[in-house]
């Protein structure tokens, strides 16, 4: 029998804290700039210092209130725009211009909140942390593939975090959106019978060979085979394996704000004459990603009329096992106990 089911709120519930969320890749912040980035509706200075160490500030100046990011960073310490308070990249502020030589104030007790940041495999990761956070992240960081990026690609999409993640992990959309000569035929709908297996906070499509391979795919190499992870709170791994190459593509979802989040897709890849392909590679990651922003911005249409929103069978079961996973670590922070994952070991099957 199928399952039918109405989809919860979707969009209502809020992002997950105390888990790792994206940021930029590494070579977008060369040492001694600093970027400004929001995230979960908080304004995040993230910076790296001359020795290279990235650091996440609040980007709020605690005397006035103006952001951080107005000022001036040396590559040492940021000197807010207003009145030049100087924030090392610990947040300890290190001088107060206006205060006299003799001033017995402290200053290094004014600090700025930070968050914690890890670098690994050319991205940079912030933990959001939730209330009570007690100075240690209680996720390790997101798992990264080997290597350092050779494309990146990133866009803002106009709807909760939510929506963006169910239409990352959404196996039928394919025909009907992404319809271009170098994917797949337009309307080609082929039966797919799927293994998945839970993992650490999420679950995995197991390694398999591709019956029906694309172009895209005949480019790497003979024999492709596809393994794809998908992991809290919204990070999802395509590797492809060919007999002598491999294709790495991380895909991870941002929140900004209740209403918009960031899409970055990350590729890695062995393959020799793709070192050189990536400039031409770019417009067709983005065309990609734009189809879906284009569907985001429709669907945004009509969900300010409230619909019922369903989930429908296999098709949809990779949705509810997200929502459940999230509600699952929500619950397993608020009683304090370990994580339970809800996925247990099937197989899918549907139609794309």
């Amino acid at each position: 029998m199928g399952t039918l089911g109405h989809a919860p709120d979707l969009g209502a519930a809020e992002p997950l804290r105390d888990v790792w969320y994206y940021v930029l890749p590494s070579a977008r912040l060369p040492a001694g700039t600093a970027h400004r980035q929001m995230i979960l509706g908080e304004p995040v200075l993230v910076g790296r210092d001359r020795q290279g160490q990235a650091f996440a500030l609040r980007d709020v100046c605690p005397h006035r209130g103006v952001p951080l990011s107005c000022g001036r960073f040396d590559g040492e310490a940021i000197a807010c725009g207003y009145h030049g308070w100087r924030f090392d990249a610990q947040g300890v502020c290190r001088e107060i211009p206006a205060l006299p030589e003799d001033a017995r104030w402290d200053v290094s007790k004014i600090r700025v909140p930070t968050y914690p940041l890890h670098e690994q495999g050319g991205n940079l990761w912030i933990y959001m942390p939730g209330p009570g956070f007690s100075g240690a992240p209680l996720l390790p960081p997101p798992p990264t593939p080997w290597g350092m990026p050779q494309l990146y690609e990133g866009m803002v999409f106009p709807c909760p975090v939510d929506h963006a993640v169910i239409g990352l992990m959404d196996p039928a959309h394919g025909p009907f959106v992404h319809r271009v000569w170098w994917w797949r035929s337009p309307g080609q709908l082929n039966e797919k019978a799927k293994d998945f297996v839970p993992i650490p906070y999420g679950f995995a499509m197991t390694r398999h060979r591709l019956q029906r391979v694309s172009l895209g795919y005949r480019l790497l190499g003979r024999h492709p085979e596809v393994e794809i992870t998908f992991q809290l709170p919204g990070i999802r791994v395509e590797t492809v394996f060919t007999e002598s190459h491999r294709l790495v593509n991380l895909t991870a979802i941002t929140p900004l704000s209740d209403t918009e989040t960031q899409i970055h897709t990350v590729f890695y890849w062995t393959v020799p004459w793709l070192g050189w392909a990536g400039v031409w590679l770019r417009p067709f990651v983005r065309e990609f990603l734009a189809q879906d922003r284009r569907l985001a911005v429709k669907q945004q249409e009509g969900l300010r009329f409230l619909p019922h929103l369903m989930l429908v069978d296999d098709a949809d079961a990779q949705a509810r096992w997200y929502l459940q996973l999230k509600s699952e670590y929500r619950r397993a922070l608020q009683e304090n106990r370990p994580f339970a994952n809800p996925v247990l070991p099937k197989t899918l099957r549907w139609r794309s």
